[in-house]
């Protein structure tokens, strides 16, 4: 599948969610099977040989792709939520948004201290969600060895915000 273009089953969505914002909508990734099955299997082919012990998936989008990918490795799935989601001792994040604060949690008896998770997402733009939750990791006492998203937008300069962890992406937007 060398020649396999995943840019075409990415919707692109002008004025969403308002006026002079491009969405990129990975949903129609999930309605393709060849497009889903690229991406798994990219991921895959990835990560096969890093030694990642566990997965750690962005609500709600990360976890299509995390889900897969932890049960082909035969490695926990670490799911990442909104505050208030979860029952019981959980870590938590603030970070700031455009306007205003949001803040994920996540059960502190699910992250596995001094193994290697790898971080996950649909989409990378900003990278304020994905650094809240690798301080949360982090704090929890895992590794985090690498970032993953199916989507990066770089113009949005998630580099610098997620620095020093490397990231991968199978496919990157340079502009809006």
């Amino acid at each position: 599948m060398s020649d396999f273009n995943l840019d075409d089953y990415v919707r692109k969505v002008p004025d969403f969610p308002k006026k002079g914002i491009l969405f990129y909508d990975i949903t129609s990734i999930l309605a393709a099977p060849v497009a889903f099955k690229f991406c798994i299997d990219r991921m895959i082919d990835i990560y096969k040989d890093k030694k990642i012990e566990a997965i750690a998936a962005i609500e709600a989008r990360g976890f299509l792709f995390a889900a897969p990918f932890a049960e082909r490795l035969g490695i926990p799935l670490i799911p990442i939520r909104k505050k208030g989601k979860l029952p019981g001792i959980t870590l938590a994040k603030k970070y700031n948004l455009e306007y205003g604060q949001a803040e994920i949690e996540v059960h502190s008896a699910d992250v596995p201290k001094g193994k290697r998770i790898l971080l996950t997402d649909d989409l990378i733009a900003t990278g304020g969600t994905l650094n809240a939750a690798r301080s949360i990791l982090i704090e929890g006492g895992a590794e985090v060895p690498d970032i993953f998203g199916v989507v990066g937008l770089p113009f949005l300069n998630y580099k610098e915000v997620l620095d020093p962890t490397p990231i991968t992406t199978l496919i990157d937007y340079h502009s809006e």
